[in-house]
């Protein structure tokens, strides 16, 4: 990518996309656009495309979506195919309609069946059944891959697709009903420090295996794979090892300094026994991740404290 290119990142606010715009503005990209949900409402798809043929973008990060964890995902399934299949529709096909030279969409490793060999590689996508908590995201990202798929056949587009594993980073969702296992549980060890509670409740028996992937390694990343993947297939990012639910919940409590005892919660879900994927395809084009994840966990921990202060202010 050019330095003068003009580049728009859709979710510029989230996990995702404030690290892709952090990383773009370090390497000094400033043809940056970027808009609030309150701004452009990426489910319209008659004010996205007046946006798009408006600013004529040469790069676009589609970084926005509605994501949660097992708790949302459960509760709310028609809201995250409804709005997840709104946002990338719009976005893929007034890219298309305003010939954006480049795309790049963001999906998830939960496309992968919940029982499929591991690690994941990109080939075993749709040839099992889903996990059924999140099917409807699932099935919603399925869709945008298929679609940058098509249109890059049909109108020959340079649509790429990334599928990242569990991320975690600044600017993560802590909520306890929708948030994902990492920032959940980082936000119930500092509480209960705080309140010294004398235990901690885990969801599920702790045995399911996790891959934690630092928001600042997937934008390296994606930037990487701006510049270097033009394929239609999908790519995986990760860092080709993971920890049990146990072993992170013992990792967290250790950098928090909560000093309570653990309670596996075996009546919750454990949901996908283990999801580790298999990096060879993007580790063959010459990236790999950089932050160990004991270095990011406490990354992330400083970054919470100072945003608690922040709010309390």
């Amino acid at each position: 990518m050019e330095l003068n290119a003009k580049i728009f990142v859709a979710g510029h606010r989230g996990l995702v996309g404030s690290a892709i715009l952090r990383s773009l503005q370090a390497r000094g990209y400033t043809n940056l656009v970027y808009r609030t949900s309150k701004e452009l409402d990426l489910r319209d798809y008659d004010k996205v495309l007046s946006f798009f043929l408006m600013e004529q973008f040469d790069y676009v990060f589609l970084a926005a979506a509605k994501v949660g964890g097992i708790v949302a995902n459960s509760a709310y399934p028609a809201d995250f195919i409804r709005d997840n299949l709104q946002i990338q529709t719009n976005v893929i096909d007034a890219a298309y309609q305003s010939e954006v030279g480049k795309l790049l969409f963001l999906g998830s490793t939960c496309i992968y069946p919940k029982l499929a060999p591991q690690p994941l590689k990109e080939e075993y996508l749709l040839t099992a059944p889903l996990e059924k908590s999140n099917e409807a995201y699932a099935v919603a990202k399925i869709a945008g891959i298929t679609m940058c798929q098509a249109y890059n056949k049909q109108y020959g587009t340079r649509y790429i697709s990334v599928m990242p594993t569990n991320l975690y980073g600044p600017n993560d969702n802590f909520d306890l009903e929708t948030s994902h296992v990492l920032p959940a549980m980082m936000r119930k060890f500092h509480e209960a420090k705080l309140v010294q509670t004398p235990e901690v409740e885990i969801w599920g028996t702790g045995t399911p295996r996790r891959e934690f992937l630092h928001a600042d390694d997937l934008a390296d990343a994606c930037l990487f794979l701006m510049d270097h993947y033009e394929g239609s297939e999908i790519v995986n990012v990760g860092v080709g090892k993971d920890i049990s639910i146990r072993e992170l919940a013992e990792l967290i409590q250790g950098i928090v300094g909560y000093e309570g005892e653990l309670r596996f919660n075996t009546d919750r879900p454990d949901g996908t026994p283990r999801k580790l994927v298999d990096v060879s395809k993007i580790a063959g084009l010459g990236w790999q991740a950089s932050t160990p994840l004991e270095a990011g966990i406490r990354n992330v921990y400083q970054w919470f404290l100072a945003s608690q202060v922040q709010m309390s202010k």
